[in-house]
């Protein structure tokens, strides 16, 4: 601890510690000085440089780069006391020399001077008892209570830096001069800070930075099956989530903005299915989809979640499956051909939220090779029946001008395609379901 006179305590320390150099430079009547640098007449006078010594001059205060802010924050959120300031700063001083040029009495003090610091470049606590001893303004001083003492460094300068200081500062002839730094010196505040109950148990973790990562994502239409990764994904399948250190303490799956917890954890692979359990019902969507390994923390007393590492976010799309069925409203006949208006009820799985984007597409199921076959795109739109509903599981939508006859039914959600089934026979696929007939 070191209150606001630590500045002029180490001022007067370091004087002290310059006067006996400069009475033991063998120089008859060399003595030390702390006042304002002049060349003038007046010198070796009260208030005045001496004649033969040297003259010490605090020119100015930095904050201490390594201890700045170290005291930081002092003030709650509320402006109340967290901790006593505590301010940590540098001393620069000009050492100035005087005496006969022609004997050379400035630089043979001020070599001697140079051989003390450098002998001993601090102001040791015995040199500051011994200036509150001296001087009854500075009896206050407890510098010497600090853990370190304060370090005593010569400051290289610049002929142009010294220019300055002497003719911006001093506006006086130059005398032979160096400067030295005195560092570090605190200043601590006087508030007093209420005192807090001492810590009853100590929650320190360590955990070593290993991120999950996912590198794949693949699919799994049974649990025996070989996971496929460009095979379509659809709800019911199983995901399967391949990449390094997949398996934390606690390890969920984050889907959708709902987080759950997977069949299979190991430390390449997830498995989780993607129905209810393990997610909530009606939840799923289908269109693109964010999936992210979670790995929340257990610390505290007691132990509760906190938040943890978390995997990159993969993409995969979530494509729909449809039903459906129609009923005519009304057909005419237009160029030898029946065109239809039916109400089409398509079933969806999964649900379909109700600001999704929604498309119907028909294509014409096994037609002749007379002619193109027919097909058509509508945009569908829905609302609810219960206003409070955010999903639904079916829409009923018009189609107008459709020509009778069978038709294969994809629908889009989102951007995400259902697929149309290419039947049992990989070595002869066929699109057959599903269909509507529109008549």
């Amino acid at each position: 601890m070191s209150n606001f006179l630590s500045v002029a305590a180490v001022t007067e320390a370091f004087r002290q510690v310059l006067n006996e150099a400069a009475a033991d430079s063998g120089i008859a009547g060399a003595v030390a000085t702390a006042v304002r640098p002049t060349s003038g007449a007046n010198n070796g006078q009260p208030g005045n440089p001496p004649t033969v010594g040297v003259n010490l001059y605090l020119y100015q205060v930095t904050p201490n780069g390594s201890f700045r802010n170290m005291d930081a924050p002092t003030r709650r959120s509320d402006g109340s006391l967290l901790q006593p300031s505590r301010s940590a700063y540098d001393l620069h001083y000009l050492l100035t020399f005087y005496g006969s040029d022609t004997n050379l009495e400035p630089q043979r003090i001020l070599g001697n001077v140079l051989r003390v610091l450098h002998s001993v470049p601090v102001l040791t606590r015995k040199r500051i008892e011994s200036v509150k001893m001296s001087f009854p303004f500075l009896a206050a001083a407890n510098l010497e209570t600090e853990v370190d003492t304060v370090k005593l460094n010569i400051i290289p300068l610049s002929l142009e830096e010294l220019s300055k200081i002497w003719s911006v500062f001093f506006q006086t002839t130059y005398n032979l001069s160096l400067a030295f730094q005195a560092s570090v010196v605190f200043i601590d505040g006087k508030e007093v800070s209420t005192p807090a109950l001492p810590v009853l148990s100590r929650n320190v973790y360590v955990q070593p930075f290993q991120q999950p990562v996912i590198e794949q994502v693949l699919s799994q239409k049974n649990p025996a099956d070989e996971p496929l990764l460009n095979q379509p994904i659809l709800a019911e399948d199983i995901l399967v989530l391949r990449g390094r250190q997949l398996r934390g303490e606690i390890t969920r799956i984050r889907i959708g903005g709902q987080e759950i917890t997977p069949d299979e954890v190991s430390e390449s692979q997830i498995k989780f299915t993607l129905d209810m359990p393990p997610f909530a019902a009606q939840s799923l969507r289908a269109g693109v989809q964010g999936v992210q390994i979670v790995q929340p923390l257990m610390m505290g007393t007691p132990p509760t979640e906190h938040v943890g590492k978390e995997s990159n976010v993969a993409a995969f799309v979530l494509l729909p499956t449809v039903t459906a069925s129609a009923v005519p409203v009304s057909s005419h006949v237009v160029d030898g051909v029946t065109l239809c208006t039916n109400d089409v009820t398509l079933n969806f799985t999964p649900r379909v939220g109700v600001n999704q984007r929604v498309a119907l597409l028909l294509n014409e199921f096994n037609p002749p090779l007379t002619r193109p076959p027919f097909s058509y795109r509508f945009e569908v739109s829905f609302t609810p029946a219960n206003p409070a509903d955010t999903s639904v599981a079916s829409i009923v939508t018009r189609v107008a001008e459709v020509a009778a006859g069978d038709y294969l039914v994809r629908v889009q959600v989102d951007g995400a395609e259902s697929p149309l089934d290419p039947g049992a026979d990989p070595d002869n696929p066929f699109f057959s379901d599903p269909q509507v007939t529109i008549s």
